[in-house]
C-alpha cells in the first residue's frame, strides 16, 4: 500500500537532488529517482556547477548544447577545455593545459610488408609488473583488422592485429592467416592485400602468443584475478576482435571504449573510436586506410584519459554507505535528507578510475 502524503510537506516544498539538482514534490519521488540514477562520484559532472550526467555528451550539451546553462555556458568558454572538460582556475591557467592535453597524431605502421613484430623485453615479463606495483593491473591495447570471407564477403576475418602496452610502445604487430578463403580483402580500409598474407602467421600462433602476453605468467587454467600479474586489456569493441581471433578473455578484464558508459551518446549507443578520439584526444584518424597501431594507441589513450580522473573516492566508513537502497527500509529512506540519500546511491557500472586502486576488486 502506498504511504499517504505527509501533511507537513508544504504544497510549495521541493525535494532537490544533490546531484543532477532536480526538484520533486514529494520526498518519495526523490528517493525513486536516487534509486534508478546512481549518482555517485564517478559520473561526469560539469566543472562549473558540478551537476552530474550520465555521460560527457551530456555534459557537453549542458555546457554548450542549444539549451545550455548560461553561466556554466560563460565560464567554460574562458576557463574550460572542451577536451576533458575540466574548468580551470584563469584563461592562463586552461592555456598551459591544453598544451598537454592536445596530443598529436601517431605516426601510422603504414601496410608495406614486414615479418612479425614481437617485443622480447615484453614478453619476458616484469617489466610491466614493476610499473604497476601497487598500482592494480597494466593495461594492454588491440586492434585487428579484418578481411571479408564467405560468399558475400561478409564473414569477419582477423588479418591483422597489433598490441601496444601503456607507454605506447609496440609489442605485437602481425599478419594473420585466415582461417577459410577471402572473398573481400576490402581494401579501401584495411590496406590488405593477398601478397600480405601470402606468409602470414597461422592463427593458433597469433592466440598463443596474444594470450603469453596478456597473462604474463598466470596459468590460463588457474588465473588469479586477485594477482597483478594478469593484464587489463582494452579496445573499442574489443569483443568483436577476440570473437574474430577465436579467444576467449575474462569479461572483468576488458575495457571497452565503445561500452564505456561516460563515453556513449546521450542514449547510451556506442560512438565510434573515430569521434572520440577528435573529441577527446585533439586529432584525426583513419581519414583513408585504417591502420591498427594507430588504433591501438588512440583507445590507450582514452582509456588512461577516463582511468586517470580523480573522483576523490573516500573510504565510506559505515556498512549503510556500502550497501545501497535496497537493503535499508522504505520508512528508514524517508528519514535521510537528499545528502544522505547520495552517499549511499552506488554506480551501475565499474568507473576504471579504480584500476588504479590495488585494493579494488575487478569489474567490467
Amino acid at each position: 500500500m502506498a504511504s499517504e502524503p505527509d501533511p507537513s510537506e508544504s504544497r510549495t516544498q521541493r525535494h532537490k537532488c544533490p546531484a543532477c539538482y532536480k526538484q520533486f514534490k514529494r520526498k518519495l519521488h526523490l528517493i525513486e529517482h536516487m534509486k534508478i540514477s546512481y549518482h555517485s562520484v564517478h559520473q561526469p559532472r560539469c566543472g562549473v556547477c558540478q551537476k552530474h550526467c550520465k555521460s560527457f555528451e551530456s555534459v557537453r550539451e549542458h555546457i554548450s548544447g542549444p539549451l545550455a546553462k548560461s553561466n556554466c555556458s560563460k565560464i567554460f568558454l574562458n576557463q574550460g577545455c572542451n577536451l576533458c572538460l575540466k574548468v580551470l582556475d584563469s584563461p592562463a591557467a586552461l592555456n598551459e593545459h591544453k598544451q598537454k592535453c592536445c596530443l598529436n597524431a601517431p605516426v601510422p605502421l603504414g601496410t608495406k610488408i614486414m615479418p612479425c613484430i614481437e617485443s622480447h623485453v615484453i614478453l619476458s615479463g616484469s617489466i610491466m609488473d614493476e610499473r604497476h606495483n601497487g598500482k592494480g593491473h597494466g593495461a594492454i591495447a588491440m586492434d585487428c583488422e579484418m578481411v571479408g570471407g564467405g560468399s558475400d564477403g561478409s564473414i569477419d576475418l582477423c588479418a591483422r592485429v597489433c598490441l601496444v602496452d601503456e607507454d605506447e610502445n609496440l609489442i605485437f604487430h602481425t599478419y594473420v592467416q585466415p582461417q577459410i578463403p577471402v572473398s573481400n580483402y576490402r581494401y579501401e580500409v584495411t590496406g590488405v592485400t593477398e601478397d600480405h598474407l601470402r606468409d602470414a602467421m597461422p592463427l593458433n600462433e597469433v592466440q598463443d602468443k596474444i594470450l603469453k602476453i596478456l597473462y604474463n605468467g598466470e596459468s590460463v587454467g588457474r588465473i588469479r584475478l586477485d594477482g597483478e600479474k594478469v593484464r587489463l586489456l582494452v579496445g573499442h569493441g574489443i569483443q568483436h576482435d577476440l570473437d574474430c581471433l577465436r579467444m576467449k578473455y575474462p569479461g572483468q578484464l576488458l575495457r571497452d571504449t565503445a561500452k564505456y558508459r561516460p563515453l556513449m551518446k546521450t542514449n547510451l549507443l556506442s560512438h565510434s573510436l573515430k569521434h572520440l578520439t577528435k573529441t577527446y584526444l585533439g586529432y584525426d584518424i583513419q581519414s583513408g586506410i585504417h591502420d591498427p597501431y594507430e588504433d591501438c594507441i588512440s583507445v590507450m589513450r582514452l582509456y588512461k584519459r577516463m582511468r586517470g580522473q580523480d573522483h576523490q573516492v573516500e573510504g565510506l566508513g559505515n556498512e549503510r554507505a556500502n550497501s545501497g537502497f535496497d537493503s535499508i527500509r522504505s520508512t528508514e529512506l524517508e528519514k535521510l535528507t537528499p545528502d544522505e540519500l547520495y552517499e549511499i546511491s552506488i554506480s551501475d557500472y565499474k568507473c576504471w578510475c579504480l584500476d588504479l586502486s590495488k585494493e579494488c576488486s575487478l569489474g567490467s
